[in-house]
């Protein structure tokens, strides 16, 4: 058995088409995963990537400790089943399982062994002497299925295996694929455009749309934390309500307004300390989500709930054991026509609906979400980002929450007023502030620590659990930006350092030893060229690029390398350069130096200044090709 790592995949025909963009993925041995997305959006095609049904264009794919982007299908030690049951029709079941063992030329008794246990673990060895046009659609995708299983696979790779089924079938055949991926303990990776049976069968789920990935997650956490207004919509029946409005801060309360409409709420500040204030002056546009069952129409839920609106109900759908019924929170609404005012409440029950009539709502304000009017993106997330603080810049010193540093030379600025813009990942434990540490939350992995100092709320990502309690933290400067009246004032050091340059290649004479005789012979050399200077290409670098953009062209493509500040160092020979200046942070340094349009922060307790060389770690580069936008390293 085995578990998977995709890193920087991407899939580019020969057109330009991006089929799939930067996928990475960590996936556990023994994972059920599922890939779910609109027609289109590359999850069928990244599944015929890692079956080696399909080039990869870019990245690196591994099944457990081995790169198989070169290997062929065969040698990969996967199975597929696809869409269609793909079975001959002038064989028997039996035969039909068994024929990939027959091609591999295994012994009888070990073929009968195999297809036996597998006709066993799916219930149909009664049907092993019958023809495919004999059994029913979800019998001969149970052939399907024993025909993968009997290779014994590290992976097991499904097609939309159920959607030419009927909805009965799928739903039992959902219930014994589950099942079939707890006999077997095989990593499970699994195709679908149905959010139910991702939902049901993934043990995490990767949400696709245009071939870029949206959000990796456990299904309940995509249902109640999802990271876009795509995934709120996608993931869950009815969708999602959206509605657009604005948010004001007034005091410890946030009003949301909600647009076209006269309904306003207000919810304790407190409930949204992750959003940045810029989002709550009042005038910038939002999009408000809640599902159907995080509003009710119960009187009771009415009279004590603190945020209630008014809709004017139009319609109601029974399904058994819910319902759903239809409105507007527009009074000139229809409650039919989707819109950003339409509503789906869940009314839990039987419900007299009579058209027309308005009614109040009570909202359940733990369940409320916002996204960006623009780009869709979540702006309440599980783990911020940023903390955003009110913060004053006087004589030198910074001062916010009743701290205050001393702000090092490389952030000093003019005495203001504004905001303090502090990454999560930029607190970690020292000695710089006391804190009370309120919660240590563990999410997929990360640690988000919420402390309190002040009396105000704030977060850090660190990599071990913090115990509640009184504890002390440090704070990167160097990643910290103040804005006040609307302009940066102090920007944080870029952590990305970029040059310009090629993949170069020379003939070249060595020497070389065969035979016990040492000769002259030519040979091909490959250099990577950045900026003016070029350095030996390590072999997998050099193939990597030939790979992914082709012998033909990859000579003159523009490439961008990237790396940290502290990849980078000064050497008598290497990248030419001019040292313009001095980042000092105090505790570090970094000398600040233009390269051709770029300027680059090199980390160096030695000043240095005028004309000088940088050398990059090699190692430590990233290298993405200009024309595509692809990271091939």
């Amino acid at each position: 058995m085995a578990g998977l790592s995709l890193k920087h995949i991407y899939k580019v025909y020969p057109n330009g088409t991006k089929a799939v963009n930067d996928f990475n993925m960590e996936i556990k041995d023994k994972e059920f995963i599922v890939f779910v997305g609109p027609s289109g959006c590359g999850k069928s095609t990244t599944l015929r990537m890692i079956a080696g049904l399909e080039d990869i264009s870019a990245g690196e794919l591994m099944i457990g400790d081995l790169v198989v982007n070169d290997m062929e299908p065969k040698d990969r030690d996967i199975a597929m089943v696809f869409q269609n049951y793909a079975l001959y029709p002038h064989m028997t079941v039996f035969e039909n399982i068994a024929f990939g063992l027959r091609i591999r030329k295994l012994p009888k008794e070990e073929i009968n062994r195999r297809v036996t246990e597998a006709a066993e673990i799916l219930g149909i060895t009664e049907y092993l002497g019958k023809k495919p046009k004999e059994m029913s659609g979800g019998q001969r995708q149970r052939v399907s299925l024993g025909r993968a299983i009997v290779r014994e696979p590290k992976v097991m790779l499904l097609d939309e295996p159920l959607s030419n089924l009927d909805a009965k079938l799928r739903t039992q055949m959902r219930s014994e694929i589950s099942k079939l991926h707890a006999k077997l303990g095989t990593t499970f990776i699994y195709v679908t455009h149905d959010q139910v049976e991702a939902m049901t069968m993934g043990t995490r789920i990767v949400v696709m749309k245009n071939g870029f990935v949206q959000q990796i997650d456990t299904p309940k956490n995509l249902y109640n934390y999802p990271g876009n207004k795509f995934v709120a919509g996608f993931i869950g029946t009815p969708q999602m309500n959206f509605f657009e409005g604005t948010l004001l801060k007034k005091g410890e309360n946030v009003e949301i307004k909600f647009e076209y409409t006269d309904s306003a709420i207000t919810v304790p500040y407190s409930k949204l300390y992750k959003i940045r204030p810029s989002y709550l002056n009042g005038e910038k546009k939002v999009y408000i989500g809640l599902r159907c069952e995080a509003i009710s129409l119960d009187p009771k839920a009415v009279k004590t709930s603190k945020a209630v609106i008014k809709v004017r109900l139009s319609h109601k759908e029974e399904l058994g054991n819910q319902t759903l019924v239809y409105g507007d929170i527009n009074m000139d609404g229809d409650g039919y026509t989707e819109s950003s005012t339409r509503i789906i409440i869940d009314a839990k029950g039987e419900t007299d609906v009579e058209a027309g009539k308005v009614v109040e709502a009570a909202l359940d304000l733990d369940k409320i979400h916002f996204f960006d009017k623009e780009n869709e993106d979540c702006i309440l997330p599980r783990i911020p980002e940023y903390n955003y603080i009110d913060c004053e810049v006087k004589d030198g010193n910074l001062l916010f929450l009743g701290s205050e540093i001393k702000l090092p030379a490389a952030m000093q600025c003019e005495n203001c007023k504004g905001e303090l813009l502090i990454p999560t990942d930029a607190v970690t434990l020292g000695n710089d502030a006391e804190v009370d540490v309120v919660d240590c939350e563990n999410i997929n992995g990360t640690n988000l620590v919420s402390f309190e100092i002040a009396g105000r709320r704030m977060y850090a990502v660190c990599d071990k659990e913090v115990k509640k309690g009184k504890t002390k933290l440090a704070f990167d400067l160097k990643k910290f930006s103040i804005i006040s009246e609307g302009n940066t004032v102090v920007e944080s050091m870029p952590q990305v350092m970029t040059f310009n340059g090629k993949l170069l290649k020379e003939k070249i004479t060595e020497e070389v030893t065969e035979n016990g005789k040492t000769k002259k012979k030519k040979v091909v050399k490959f250099s990577l060229g950045i900026e003016d200077a070029k350095f030996d290409a390590p072999e997998d670098i050099s193939q990597k690029l030939i790979s992914a953009i082709g012998v033909k062209h990859v000579f003159d493509e523009a490439l961008r390398y990237d790396c940290g500040p502290y990849d980078l160092k000064f050497a008598d020979e290497g990248i030419s350069a001019e040292a313009v200046g001095l980042a000092d942070y105090g505790k570090e340094k970094f000398v600040i130096c233009k390269v051709g349009e770029h300027t680059v922060y090199v980390s160096s307790e030695t000043p240095v200044t005028g004309a000088c060389h940088i050398v990059p770690d090699i190692g430590k580069l990233s290298i993405v090709q200009c024309k595509m936008d692809i990271r091939i390293v």
